[in-house]
C-alpha cells in the first residue's frame, strides 16, 4: 500500500511542480492523474499494483470532503452577508452551463449526418 500510495502522490507533486514551472493554467492534480493516465497506459501491469490502494481511497472517498464542510461552516456569516449574490452566480452559471452545452451539441449533431426521415404513411380514404 505504501509504495502504491507514493507513487500517487509523486505523480500529483509532478503534476503540481510542472504546473508551476510551466505556468499552465489548470491544477496540479488535474495534471498529476494526466501523467497517472498516461503511465497506466504505457505500463498497465502498474494497475494491479495500484488498485487495493485506490479502491480504499474510493471507499473512503467522503472523508475528503470533511475539510470542505468545516470551512463551510467556519464562513456561515459570510456565506449568509454574500446569499444573494452566491445564488445569482449559482444559477446565471447553471443556465450558461445549459446554453453552453445546448449550441455544443447542436453544433456537432450536424456532423453525425441526419437521419433518414420517416416515409410517409397514407391515411385512409385520401387526403383531406
Amino acid at each position: 500500500m505504501l509504495p502504491a500510495l507514493t507513487a500517487l502522490l509523486t505523480l500529483q507533486l509532478a503534476g503540481e511542480v510542472l504546473v508551476r514551472m510551466l505556468g499552465l493554467p489548470i491544477p496540479g492534480p488535474v495534471l498529476g492523474m494526466a501523467l497517472l493516465l498516461a503511465l497506466l497506459m504505457a505500463r498497465p501491469a502498474w494497475r494491479d499494483a495500484l488498485q487495493p490502494t485506490t479502491q480504499g481511497l474510493l471507499q473512503h472517498l467522503s472523508l475528503l470532503f470533511v475539510p470542505a464542510g468545516v470551512g463551510v461552516v467556519q464562513h456561515l456569516q459570510r456565506l449568509g452577508d454574500e446569499a444573494v449574490a452566491i445564488a445569482v452566480a449559482l444559477a446565471a452559471g447553471t443556465w450558461i452551463g445549459l446554453a453552453v452545452t445546448a449550441w455544443t451539441v447542436r453544433a456537432l449533431l450536424p456532423r453525425e449526418g441526419k437521419p433518414p426521415a420517416p416515409p410517409a404513411t397514407p391515411t385512409p380514404g385520401g387526403p383531406r
